[in-house]
């Protein structure tokens, strides 16, 4: 209780503008405050020297941070999220209140509190006022107050830090998240259980994944031909179909539309989806065979991949079974698992789409950066779960940076929740503001050793959609999704993410955040 107790006393000293300037009154004032403002990103003894020699020039110190919003250093910044990075100001004693700067520059809220002194480190000053910083000049002398350059025997670069040896911070990051929406682990747990019944019509491409492992046995002579020795073949059913059994392990009951070619694969397929539960409904194609992507390993080392499909466009008759079998499913979601293997495209996503009920949940998948297709084919949706590769092909985009890439994607899409994954990045998560919540957040990854990261995003788009469903909240959603393809990558093969195994990592990870 003693450790809870210090923590809400500095988490208090973190404060709204208006609640600071009601608490250290207007300018003129019988205490002085000095102001300081930056990103904060990571606090390294640059800092802590600037926040020191401020703190010795007035009564009281305020730390103001950029908020996420604004800041576009680099691809992957802010690394530390604005509540955390308030947080570790809060805790320093030299700080007595911190606020987050919703705008671009620090010069609306410089006239708003009116500090007494505003200080900027040595930099600012050494090789000529900055234009900005001028600008900030201006502010401050509007209403009588100075500024104050600290010297700048002390220059580090956070940028440095994070580019150079990124620390990782993917549980102080989750923590600081759920203490922003009121979240705890028991409620993640809790969630858990509530993904049991969920109902979810899956509609995609089926693939299966076959790996076939070798020997080396040598070269040939005459030709640069690798020999290799046949020792084992393993198949898994894959693309859609995994994500059918990902949400059947979860518990949800599951129907599936798929369109198979009429051969062993289909019966290999079949077997494997009803033994586990899933009510099949596939559509035979005897013109086309059942996709198939055969890897072949040797000494841990994908040597070769063989794929035997067929990426026709599939018949009207076939669209219409599938718009018929949409409407009547009778589901919580429905999910649309795109492989681009023949049963979407621009003709057939806008009919597909139209025929799901008013009210379901519609999620999409669109993993097609290495063939023709776009994730931005899916408009309206209630989720989209693209990865960095499918969300620059989307917009012909290789120059942005990760936050504005994903804005654009959000906006242009007209989603309700956009989940980017940024792989062992984590994910960035747009969402509809509102209030009392910022339009965006992060999750980071929260694998501890990759092992096989095939068919992570499955995961994630499965355990993301039914959290969606059971609990209406977009960050349950994320953060399961993300302990969900960790769990996956952390195993060998193509296989569904068990609730236990979820719950198993929740435990290790809750443990870790109380440093047991």
């Amino acid at each position: 209780m003693k450790s809870e107790t210090k923590n809400d006393d500095f988490r208090r000293k973190i404060k709204t503008k208006e609640e600071l300037r009601e608490i250290i009154g207007p300018h003129p004032r019988a205490r002085k405050v000095i102001m300081c403002h930056g990103t904060f990103d990571l606090v390294h003894p640059g800092h802590i020297r600037h926040l020191m020699y401020a703190s010795e020039h007035a009564d009281v110190l305020v730390a103001s941070l950029t908020s996420d919003s604004h800041i576009n250093k680099a691809n992957f910044r802010p690394f530390v999220p604005q509540d955390l990075r308030a947080m570790n100001l809060a805790a320093l004693e030299c700080v007595d209140y911190v606020i987050i700067d919703e705008n671009a520059t620090p010069i609306e809220n410089l006239k708003f509190i009116q500090p007494d002194l505003f200080a900027k480190g040595y930099e600012y000053s050494s090789e000529g006022i900055h234009p900005k910083t001028r600008e900030e000049m201006a502010a401050i002398e509007s209403y009588g107050g100075q500024i104050l350059f600290t010297p700048g025997d002390l220059v580090l670069s956070s940028s440095a830090i994070i580019e150079t040896t990124p620390p990782n911070l993917a549980m102080e990051k989750l923590l600081a998240l759920l203490q922003s929406e009121g979240l705890s682990f028991a409620d993640l747990r809790a969630a858990v259980d509530k993904l049991r019944g969920v109902k979810v019509h899956v509609v995609g491409d089926t693939i299966v994944d076959t790996y076939t492992y070798c020997s080396l046995i040598g070269g040939t002579a005459k030709t640069p031909t690798f020999s290799v020795k046949y020792e084992r073949e393993v198949s898994f059913s894959g693309g859609a179909a995994v994500v059918a059994k990902h949400l059947r392990k979860a518990g949800a009951e599951v129907v599936f539309s798929t369109v198979m070619g009429d051969d062993a694969l289909k019966a290999f397929v079949l077997n494997d989806l009803q033994s586990a539960g899933i009510d099949c409904r596939v559509i035979v194609d005897s013109s086309r065979p059942t996709t198939q992507k055969n890897a072949f390993i040797t000494n841990g080392y994908r040597m070769l991949k063989v794929d035997k499909l067929d990426n026709r466009p599939i018949s009207e008759k076939a669209v219409n079974t599938l718009k018929a079998e949409i409407a009547g499913s009778g589901v919580d979601a429905v999910v649309f698992s795109d492989f681009r293997h023949g049963i979407f495209n621009k003709l057939t996503i806008p009919q597909l789409a139209g025929a799901v009920p008013a009210g379901i949940i519609r999620v999409a998948d669109s993993q097609v950066s290495n063939r023709w297709g776009n994730i931005l084919e899916f408009q309206n949706f209630d989720l989209l779960t693209p990865n960095e590769r499918e969300a620059r092909f989307a917009l012909g985009d290789q120059d942005s940076t990760i936050r504005p890439l994903a804005m654009d994607l959000y906006k242009k899409a007209g989603c309700k929740v956009l989940i980017l994954k940024l792989g062992e990045r984590g994910m960035i998560t747009y969402r509809a503001p509102d209030p009392h919540v910022r339009s965006f957040f992060t999750v980071d990854a929260f694998t501890d050793k990759v092992v096989d990261p095939v068919g992570a995003g499955d995961a994630l788009l499965s355990y993301a959609t039914l959290a969606m469903v059971a609990t209406k909240s977009n960050v349950i959603g994320s953060i399961l999704g993300a302990i969900a393809a960790a769990v996956a990558c952390e195993n060998d093969g193509n296989n569904p993410v068990a609730p236990e195994d979820v719950l198993k990592k929740l435990d290790a990870m809750e443990k870790r955040s109380r440093f047991e």
